[in-house]
């Protein structure tokens, strides 16, 4: 877990608050859920058998005896909220993002924490296929608005539980054949999770499952043509991507559409978006029987992958230098007055010399410069100076805030 110090955090707020500028132009409201949630929604959501409910989760009883769970990921939470308030009166379709931290105790790697941020969304009660390609579009839309072209779309689909069935049989059947070449965790868990094997990134396990049978190539015709939907719909909306068969998801929710996006700056974990539908998780949670599909990205690797020289740094507005006590009085109404009109002003508290406020200015990158000593209080005059080109004009200290606000 790490700390987002304040020469950082400029860039997280950038993404944060574009990733809302552009959802909301698609519809979807933010929604904020507690980082606790009873350990029973992620056994029940994930899957039992996922890394991420096996191994990773934060999880203790509480006082009363109750188990409960840092949340590993936003959708379940969401999903729960989704039910329980009733969200489903209000409208027929249910557009919702989020922002926040999860946490999942795994191996720290590059943009990996245990303490990591999401931003997320989630698109409820539609299936017809035009729903995964808008949320697919939003999801280029936001990383062309924040400048990040080194990602490619990768899409495939899962299946569902008419036809995942059969397939997973094979998948199995394909797997025990070649069980010694698989790692020990592949070993272990290929009956339960056939699936995550194809995940592994264990060069053994990757040799192994190249010729493995390919869920795209065993679809039942009602997934066949929603997948041949989907891409038809990116063609015509000029979204790039390209189909990964190998393509699966850790959580056991997923059916149907999935997608990451991926770069390659780094390193194994290349993954910074991914997502897909989870048509019966709702219903799974006790909710209604209502499709969904939503994606999450990984703010800290997209704060890798962002070059924080590129956003433009905050910086005060003024620096007002004062020479003597009551300079010093008349400096802090001026700023006083000035930061309630929304200007970002600083001074000196400690009655350096100005020689010494002046370096500190500078060093804060202050746009402008104002001093004030006893011959400014006397004339009600002072030079405003301009730190970039060092030009400079007098200013009537009376009018000062209107002039700057």
């Amino acid at each position: 877990m790490n700390d987002v110090l304040p020469d950082v955090v400029g860039v997280w707020q950038f993404l944060e608050q574009t990733a809302l500028d552009v959802f909301g132009t698609y519809g979807f409201a933010e929604i904020r859920t507690p980082a606790l949630e009873k350990t029973e929604l992620f056994s029940r959501s994930i899957g039992e058998t996922t890394d991420i409910v096996e191994k990773e989760m934060y999880t203790f009883n509480d006082k009363s005896g109750s188990s409960l769970t840092l949340r590993p990921e936003g959708t379940a939470p969401v999903m729960r909220s989704f039910i329980q308030n009733r969200l489903a009166t209000q409208d027929a379709v249910a557009k919702l993002c989020y922002i926040g931290a999860m946490f999942r105790h795994e191996r720290p790697q590059k943009g990996r924490y245990r303490q990591f941020h999401q931003i997320g969304a989630e698109a409820i009660g539609v299936e017809d296929p035009k729903i995964d390609a808008q949320v697919l579009l939003m999801l280029h839309h936001y990383f062309s608005r924040i400048g990040i072209s080194a990602v490619s779309l990768e899409v495939n689909s899962l299946g569902c539980p008419v036809c995942r069935p059969g397939y997973r049989q094979q998948l199995i059947n394909y797997l025990q054949a070649r069980l010694e070449a698989l790692c020990s965790e592949c070993q272990r868990r290929y009956l339960n999770n056939p699936l995550r094997v194809l995940d592994c990134k264990a060069e053994a396990c990757r040799a192994a499952t190249v010729a493995a049978p390919a869920m795209i190539d065993h679809l039942c015709d009602e997934c066949d043509e929603h997948f041949r939907q989907v891409r038809q719909y990116l063609d015509l909306l000029e979204v790039p991507y390209v189909v990964n068969p190998r393509m699966v998801r850790g959580l056991d929710y997923y059916v149907r559409t999935t997608f990451e996006l991926v770069t390659d700056q780094l390193g194994s974990q290349n993954a910074v978006a991914a997502g897909g539908r989870y048509d019966g998780l709702i219903e799974s949670l006790g909710g209604p029987a209502l499709p969904g599909v939503g994606f999450a990205i990984g703010l800290e690797r997209l704060v890798l992958m962002l070059d924080k020289r590129q956003q433009k740094a905050k910086v005060p507005a003024l620096f007002i230098a004062a020479l003597g006590e009551d300079a010093a009085r008349q400096a802090f109404v001026l700023m006083s007055k000035l930061q309630a009109q929304g200007v970002w002003t600083e001074m000196d508290y400690m009655g350096k010399s100005l020689k010494a406020q002046m370096r500190r200015a500078d060093k804060m990158g202050a746009v402008k410069t104002l001093i004030i000593g006893d011959e400014e209080l006397r004339t009600g005059l002072a030079q405003l100076k301009n730190m970039a080109d060092s030009t400079q004009k007098s200013v009537r200290l009376d009018s000062l805030v209107e002039e700057l606000s």
